[in-house]
């Protein structure tokens, strides 16, 4: 599992620029890093909010700063190098705990059984690429899988800091099979899965033209037999 250190506003020199804070302010740094929901280089963030290194650095203490001192906030930011997430705050670990094995009691929701499917017959593949063929946010549910037991996270080759996910070698044993290849229907349903994938691309580019792409960006997706 990997380490992480939480960041403390003495880690970075104190001589950085002032925060920006007209067009790349404390809310998009969180929006971005809670719709991630996973580990994100500060040089890729400093490239998605539009900023410097520099003031990107500048950005990540100073809201670091005010999360660790705010009592009423129940998140705080981890780093490992230079790579930081937003995660819930350590002394509120019996609430996540709590939702955990609620889960845990539960058979596979809907929403797991879906993710669940587009990992078995697309993977390796990454969370961005899940959230957008399903049309919403899916770390807690990837997360949920992980932890289950069902899906390993590896690093993607050519890809910088993105992860992979791919079916466990225990989801392998409990389907009997000896590869992800061997599923029901694999052929099928694999490309099935990239046509849709690929309209829904086709639709982004054609937004004024909905009609014409095809399946809609909200559209149904037909969920291969895994669970």
């Amino acid at each position: 599992m990997d380490e992480f250190v939480v960041v403390s506003p003495q880690s970075e020199p104190t001589d950085a620029p002032a925060v920006p804070s007209a067009n790349h302010t404390y809310a998009e740094l969180e929006a971005l890093l809670f719709y991630y929901g996973e580990a994100l280089p500060l040089s890729r963030i400093a490239k998605l909010l539009g900023v410097t290194l520099v003031e990107c650095r500048s950005l990540v203490e100073s809201w670091a700063a005010m999360l660790s001192e705010n009592p009423e906030r129940g998140l705080t930011l981890m780093r490992d190098g230079d790579t930081v997430q937003l995660v819930t705050k350590p002394e509120l670990k019996r609430i996540t705990q709590a939702v955990i094995q609620e889960e845990f009691r539960e058979e596979l929701s809907p929403a797991g059984t879906e993710t669940l499917s587009l990992i078995a017959y697309l993977g390796p593949i990454t969370r961005p690429r899940i959230d957008y063929i399903r049309g919403v946010n899916s770390s807690f549910t990837v997360r949920n899988l992980l932890m289950r037991g069902l899906v390993d996270r590896i690093h993607s080759e050519g890809k910088g800091h993105l992860y992979e996910y791919r079916v466990s070698m225990q989801f392998l044993k409990h389907m009997g099979l000896a590869r992800a290849e061997d599923l029901p229907d694999y052929g099928r349903y694999h490309a099935l899965l990239k046509d849709f994938e690929t309209q829904r691309t086709e639709s982004s580019q054609l937004e004024e033209q909905p009609s014409a792409a095809g399946a809609p960006a909200g559209g149904f997706i037909e969920t291969p037999p895994v669970a």
